[in-house]
Formats: structure tokens, sequence, C-alpha cells
């Protein structure tokens, strides 16, 4: 069973708005956290739009991806 995913906004075949897309037409409960190295202004707004439930920028800080993850199986 999966209860979170980590989505990497670029990837080689589909990129991570699309397979957001995608799983949430599926499971539209399941969160998911984008993961980017993209830091522009308004890409924040923009993966959350898309369906993703949170955000984090690379580098990932270890102690920041662990309290969102808690965040989100803890309810």
């Amino acid at each position: 069973s999966i209860n979170l995913v980590l989505m990497d906004i670029k990837m080689p075949e589909m990129n991570g708005y699309e397979a957001t897309n995608e799983i949430k037409k599926i499971r539209p409960e399941l969160p998911i956290i984008a993961q980017t190295a993209y830091a522009l202004a308004g890409e924040k707004e923009k993966i959350l739009s898309a369906g993703c439930d949170d955000y984090l920028s690379k580098p990932i800080m270890g102690k920041v991806l662990l309290e969102k993850i808690d965040n989100f199986l803890s309810k």
C-alpha cells in the first residue's frame, strides 16, 4: 500500500506535473510532495496548482523532508 509519493518534477518520460495528474485521477487523497531543483518565483504555486500537496526545493534538508512526511502520515 502506498501512503505518500515523493514526486520529482523533472523526469525523462513523463514530467512530475503529468504524473501527478494521472495519480490524482486514481487516488485523489494520496499525498504527493513535489521535489524540484527549480526554485524560480512562481514555481511553488505552479506545483501546487498541478495537484501536488506540498513542495520541496533541492537540495533537500533531511529534517524538513521528514517533518513534511510526518505531517501527512500522521493525519
